[in-house]
């Protein structure tokens, strides 16, 4: 059943506090690279105390307000690619909400590292490439371009609703090295992406009872601004800029994830 509760009873106000200056962050990080749920989501878990499935239902839904904003701040003044990003959202919807139906049952420390050595080797590649991401490449043929990018968007929709930090990451740097763009055009098209990965999971989440709607809400108005003033910025300051803070999010992804990896082996 959907919780209609504004906050859980539990909640102090320096925590709602906490959890509005993390969802803001969130929310810039996702606009700027993607990456947000690496602030949001362990928010929920240690200052908002919720179940896991709860911070996951809690978290798309805050961060599906950030996603359309910055994805409708980027059709505006980056010039996106429309054509390649709607028929990715479509795929990415529906394995979003597959992956979301999942969630509760597939265990996180079989997926998780996995995602450490992908995220090492995507961060290795890009320091070591400083060129990587400031000029779009050229384009494969219409064909495999497509093929290319159902690829990425059915994958990234599926762990999108499994998981989820690293979401726009992943897609940001898939963009790059399968598709050619540039740094800036790969997070603008992400964000369109993004949006769909979200509202798929939403599908699942919501009608489960895993979201806290009012509290969803309130920290959706915090993403917003948040995504709002991150796809400014990233617009404003160009590629090498999204290169820098992707190095910085990439890297705090590996050492948030490789401390759930190493606490999993030892437990």
């Amino acid at each position: 059943m959907l919780s209609l509760d504004l906050l859980p009873s539990d909640l102090s106000w320096l925590a709602l506090a906490a959890l509005l200056v993390a969802s803001f962050a969130a929310g810039w990080v996702d606009a700027v690279v993607g990456g947000g749920g690496l602030i949001q989501l362990p928010a929920l878990l240690l200052v908002g105390g919720m179940t896991p499935l709860q911070a996951l239902g809690t978290n798309k839904l805050a961060s599906v307000f950030g996603t359309l904003t910055s994805a409708t701040t980027y059709v505006r003044r980056a010039r996106p690619a429309v054509r390649t990003a709607l028929p990715m959202a479509a795929g990415a919807f529906v394995l979003a909400f597959a992956g979301a139906s999942v969630a509760s049952r597939l265990p996180a420390e079989v997926i998780q590292p996995v995602i450490v050595l992908a995220l090492v080797a995507v961060t290795v590649v890009t320091a070591a490439k400083p060129s990587l991401g400031d000029l779009a490449r050229n384009r494969r043929a219409a064909g495999s371009h497509y093929l290319l990018a159902m690829v990425l968007a059915v994958g990234i929709g599926f762990y999108d609703g499994v998981l989820g930090p690293g979401t726009g990451t992943f897609l940001v740097i898939g963009m790059i090295a399968l598709l050619g763009y540039d740094f800036l055009h790969a997070s603008a098209t992400a964000k369109i992406v993004n949006v769909a990965t979200n509202l798929g999971a939403l599908v699942f989440f919501l009608p489960a009872g895993a979201a806290v709607l009012g509290l969803g809400v309130l920290l959706g108005a915090a993403n917003v601004a948040g995504a709002h003033l991150g796809a400014r910025m990233a617009i404003a300051k160009g590629n090498r800029f999204i290169r820098v803070v992707f190095l910085v999010v990439a890297t705090a992804l590996i050492v948030r994830l490789g401390v759930d990896v190493v606490g999993d082996l030892i437990g």
